[in-house]
């Protein structure tokens, strides 16, 4: 399944190349909710809110009341995440908050799951060069993603891998550490990095993982359009 992405700053659709170099930026946010409606989920991540520099809360609103959305970004409580679902959203995207300075935080993750439903928990384990990445991608914890995927599993409906090296570059995923997390948890299982083409998409839906794909449709070189009821994504 081909899962949208939508990431904002400063009210505007922006994207980033690895989490750092902003490289495009839309005004008309619209134009990308028409185009993404009917599909099963979109992903929207509050850029701001996840770096601490303020929040694009009531667009993230509004987007959730057009869209079926998991939201992310700067939900480092219980209480932000509980927010986000009592604004629209149908799942939360939770990430640097279920880690310790040496691990996994399990009584984060414990409380998120009790306050929220498990199922409706997606722990986002990010990696960059083999390791987990926090803390809007600036620093790194001594496990693989595999390995948090199969620890977090408990607490949470899903998971959502993000491979950094190859992030907003439009070269491709690294298969290989896209099965290895795969592997490691019977939970459903989103990918997000470099994902350009079709092929790509269908060979990920084939090992049982969705596609969250950003830059290549921002880009025109993936092409999207509305979904109706019925349609393949």
């Amino acid at each position: 399944m081909l899962i949208p992405s939508i990431d904002l700053r400063g009210g505007r659709v922006v994207q980033l190349v690895q989490g750092r170099r902003q490289v495009l930026a839309f005004d008309d946010v619209e134009e990308w909710v028409q185009r993404f409606s009917g599909y099963a989920r979109v992903q929207v991540i509050d850029l701001d809110a996840a770096a601490g520099t303020g929040d694009n809360r009531d667009l993230v609103a509004g987007i959730c009341r057009r869209l079926a959305c998991r939201v992310g970004g700067g939900l480092r409580t219980v209480e932000a995440a509980g927010r986000a679902l009592e604004a629209g959203a149908r799942e939360i995207i939770l990430g640097s908050a279920l880690f310790s300075a040496s691990g996994l935080n399990a009584a984060f993750a414990e409380a998120a799951a009790e306050a929220c439903g498990a199922a409706r928990v997606i722990a986002a384990v990010d990696a960059l060069g083999g390791q987990v990445a926090v803390k809007g991608w600036t620093e790194t914890r001594p496990m693989s993603a595999a390995d948090a995927a199969h620890g977090l599993e408990p607490w949470c409906g899903g998971f959502l891998y993000t491979h950094i090296d190859t992030e907003g570059l439009m070269g491709g995923i690294d298969m290989d550490a896209v099965r290895a997390v795969r592997n490691a948890t019977s939970r459903r299982v989103a990918a997000a990095g470099g994902i350009t083409t079709w092929e790509e998409i269908h060979a990920l839906e084939a090992i049982g993982v969705d596609a969250v794909v950003g830059m290549a449709i921002y880009t025109g070189v993936l092409s999207v359009a509305p979904r109706h009821e019925g349609e393949r994504p």
